[in-house]
């Protein structure tokens, strides 16, 4: 069934590339990658990451310092950015607080915290510190938590944890929300920050470059772990409409616990979801954000899940950009897309090297700057869980 539109009336973003939208854009149009050899402390590997300068001076609210954290204070930074939190406020003087949801993905939320804690715990009794705050800074929870008492909403509240796919499915439950009548608007979003436990976690499954992260390439080794918050307001009416989410669709492979299906199954059924409630065809797109993360299987998995559509939509991942925000993908690459949408910008595929003959899926290699009417992006979590978005630009 065909949605109803649901107008995208604010967003903001943060992440490798800059805070804000006037940041991204600017590092975007500039051809800077936001990656950096990574300088974290205790990575006695090699590996690029895309790191958001600053966090570590810059503490939460005063009055919200219980949930001081690196995650929470980033999700801070996310806000303050686009004039957000007016944006939020004159919604509130329109639909009151408990009428505006809030629905935000994670996967790493404040784990770091506990990771601090772990080296401090007593030698002898292993206990842990009595500072130490699991409810505020590392329950998956806490950023929504903390999120809903900066910007003093009261709505449905939710936190997704899929996984890479997380900050999208979040657009689907808030329409499946605003929808259903529980709430008149909603704040989506997403925030991952960069913690030891991610990374030697993907280290020790093989799955960190070395290098740049190179999606879609033919040398490609793996991801680039990059931290960003990005958030976005969605509302059914808006007093100028632009851009809107048209549709959504979402699946599982139920194939394997990190592994993609390797003919992209489940990608192909979320992409065929997301296009029936739209109401349009693959060939109507003009623009899809891949996944494309740069590892072997997930870029073959998602080539081969778009082969099954006719399409002539520029395409680029632009994780080679951020790298691989994880949880705050989908809204990290959302986002971008409705960078493109405004400015007429198709992002190129950076850091890609020599083309991979096995993919089918040409993709762009440089910045092509063209009217987008139509997009898609891409998120394909870890262990099959995947969301595909489309977005428009309304008259």
């Amino acid at each position: 069934m065909r949605l109803t539109p649901l107008h995208v009336t604010a967003y903001t973003l943060s992440n490798a590339l800059g805070r804000g939208k006037a940041a991204v854009f600017d590092s975007l149009t500039k051809g800077q990658s936001g990656l950096t050899h990574c300088d974290l402390e205790s990575v006695n590997f090699s590996c690029w990451i895309g790191r958001v300068g600053g966090i570590e001076q810059e503490p939460v609210r005063k009055d919200l310092q219980h949930f001081d954290c690196r995650n929470n204070r980033l999700a801070q930074i996310g806000l303050e950015q686009d004039g957000f939190v007016g944006i939020i406020e004159g919604a509130i003087q329109r639909y009151g607080k408990a009428r505006i949801g809030l629905f935000l993905g994670t996967s790493t939320s404040g784990i770091q915290e506990t990771e601090h804690a772990y080296a401090k715990r007593d030698l002898i009794t292993e206990a842990l510190p009595s500072s130490f705050r699991y409810e505020t800074t590392q329950n998956v929870n806490s950023l929504t938590d903390f999120c809903g008492r900066f910007l003093d909403i009261e709505g449905p509240a939710l936190t997704i944890s899929t996984a890479c796919s997380s900050s999208s499915k979040v657009f689907a439950t808030a329409y499946r929300f605003i929808d259903s009548g529980f709430c008149d608007a909603a704040v989506v979003g997403g925030v991952d920050s960069l913690c030891l436990t991610t990374l030697y976690g993907f280290h020790s499954l093989g799955l960190i470059s070395e290098v740049a992260c190179t999606p879609w390439g033919k040398t490609r080794t793996g991801i680039s772990i990059g931290e960003a918050a990005g958030f976005a307001l969605l509302e059914r009416r808006a007093a100028r409409p632009n851009i809107a989410l048209l549709g959504y669709g979402e699946s599982g492979d139920a194939y394997h616990m990190s592994s993609p299906h390797p003919e992209g199954k489940g990608a192909a059924l979320a992409i065929s979801k997301a296009l029936e409630r739209a109401g349009i065809t693959a060939d109507d797109l003009d623009y899809i954000n891949l996944h494309g993360t740069g590892t072997q299987l997930n870029d073959i998995s998602e080539d081969k899940a778009l082969q099954q559509f006719d399409h002539h939509a520029g395409c680029s991942s632009t994780k080679g950009w951020t790298g691989h925000t994880l949880a705050a993908a989908g809204i990290t690459e959302a986002a971008i897309a409705f960078l493109g949408l405004e400015q007429g910008l198709i992002p190129a595929n950076i850091n890609r090297g020599e083309a991979d003959p096995e993919l089918a899926t040409a993709v762009v290699a440089e910045n092509q700057w063209q009217s987008l009417k139509t997009v898609m992006s891409n998120s394909f979590g870890f262990g099959g869980t995947n969301c595909s978005l489309v977005f428009g630009k309304l008259d």
